[in-house]
C-alpha cells in the first residue's frame, strides 16, 4: 500500500514538474533578452533539464534532482517577477495613445479619444481628440462582439449611449509595436502591454466590420443608466491608472473580457464565474442566461438581428454610422422594437 501511495505521489510531482517545464521553457523563449538562437538554446536546455528531473524522480537521486529543479525554477520565477511593461516604444498608430479622463461633477472630459478615418485596414488618417460628455445624459449600454477566429473567440467592445445619439465605445487591446501582431500564446508571457481605447464607433467598430473582415455583432444590454454611469466611471479610473502604471496584457487573465468583468464586479454587478467568460465567443449566451439581454425575444432571434456588417458597409462609415447599424436590433430598454 505504501508503494502504491508513493508511486501516485511521484507521478503527481512529475506532472507538476512537466507543467512547470512547459511554462518556463515558453517564458524563456518569449521573454529572455537574447537573440532567437540564444532564447531557443535556453528554452531547450531547460526542457532537457526538466526531462532529466522527471526521470530521476523514479530513481535513487529523486530528492537531489527535485531540490535542484526547485532551486532553478525559483530563480526563473524571481527573474519573471522583475519583468515590467515598457512605457515608450514604436507603438502601432491605432494603439499609440492611452485615453485619460477627468470628472467635473457629471461632466467627463476625455483626452486622446481615437477618431481615425479608415480607408482600408492599413490606410487611414490618424486623429486624436479631446471630448466632453455629460453623464447625466447617459442612457444605454451596448456590447459589440467582433469574431476574428471562429465562433469561440471574439473581441469585445462596450459602447455607452447618450440621449443625443452620441456613442462612446471602449476597447481593451494589446498595445502592439509597429509591425507587431496579436498572438494569444505570446501574450500569455508578458509580451505586450495593455491599452484602453475610447473612440468613435465608426472608427473602432467600423474598421473591424468594413475592412478587417470580422463578423461584428451588436447586442443591446439591459443596463440601467445608473449602472452604465458606474461602469463608465470605472473605465475612466482604470484608464487613468494604466496611464500612470502600465500593465501587461494577458490572453486569459487580463484581456478585453476579463478586465471588464473585474470592473463590473467592482461597481456591484454579480457576475458569477463561467467558462464562457474565458471562451468569450459565447458571451451573448452568458448575458442572455443572466438577464442582461432582452429575454422577451429568443436568443436565436437576437443573434440573427445582431449581425451589423452589411448595414455597416452600406453606410460606408458616415456620420450616421451608429444609428444605421442599430436598425432592427432589439433593445430591452426601448419602448418599442423596430
Amino acid at each position: 500500500m505504501r508503494r502504491v501511495a508513493w508511486a501516485i505521489l511521484t507521478v503527481a510531482v512529475a506532472l507538476l514538474i512537466a507543467l512547470g517545464v512547459a511554462w518556463a521553457s515558453l517564458a524563456l523563449w518569449y521573454r529572455l533578452p537574447a537573440p532567437a538562437f540564444g532564447r531557443g538554446v535556453a528554452a531547450g536546455l531547460f526542457a532537457l533539464f526538466g526531462a532529466f528531473t522527471i526521470t530521476a524522480l523514479f530513481g535513487p537521486w529523486r530528492f537531489k534532482a527535485f531540490l535542484t529543479f526547485a532551486a532553478v525554477f525559483g530563480l526563473i520565477l524571481v527573474w519573471w517577477n522583475t519583468l515590467k511593461p515598457v512605457e515608450e516604444a514604436a507603438w502601432a498608430p491605432d494603439v499609440a495613445r492611452q485615453v485619460t479622463g477627468e470628472f467635473n461633477g457629471d461632466m467627463l472630459t476625455l483626452t486622446n479619444v481615437r477618431d481615425f478615418d479608415w480607408r482600408s485596414k492599413t490606410d487611414f488618417t490618424e486623429r486624436w481628440a479631446t471630448r466632453t460628455y455629460d453623464l447625466s445624459k447617459l442612457r444605454t449600454l451596448d456590447m459589440f462582439m467582433s469574431y476574428w477566429a471562429g465562433p469561440e473567440m471574439a473581441h469585445v467592445i462596450f459602447s455607452f449611449g447618450f440621449e443625443d445619439g452620441t456613442q462612446l465605445p471602449w476597447s481593451i487591446e494589446v498595445r502592439r509595436r509597429v509591425g507587431g501582431a496579436f498572438s494569444p500564446l505570446a501574450d500569455l508571457f508578458k509580451s505586450n502591454p495593455l491599452v484602453i481605447i475610447a473612440a468613435d464607433e465608426r472608427d473602432v467598430v467600423g474598421v473591424r466590420s468594413n475592412f478587417r473582415g470580422e463578423d461584428v455583432q451588436l447586442y443591446r444590454l439591459a443596463a440601467t443608466p445608473d449602472r452604465a454611469r458606474a461602469l463608465l466611471r470605472e473605465y475612466v479610473a482604470q484608464a487613468n491608472e494604466l496611464a500612470k502604471t502600465p500593465r501587461f496584457y494577458n490572453s486569459i487573465a487580463t484581456n478585453c473580457t476579463t478586465t471588464v468583468v473585474k470592473m463590473a464586479r467592482l461597481v456591484g454587478d454579480a457576475l458569477p464565474f463561467d467558462w464562457r467568460l474565458i471562451v468569450n465567443g459565447y458571451l451573448p449566451d452568458y448575458a442572455y442566461d443572466h438577464g442582461a439581454l432582452d429575454t422577451s425575444v429568443p436568443l436565436s432571434a437576437l443573434k440573427a438581428a445582431a449581425h451589423i456588417d452589411q448595414r455597416a458597409r452600406d453606410d460606408g462609415l458616415s456620420a450616421n454610422f451608429s444609428k444605421a447599424i442599430r436598425v432592427g436590433v432589439p433593445s430591452p430598454l426601448a419602448p418599442e422594437r423596430p
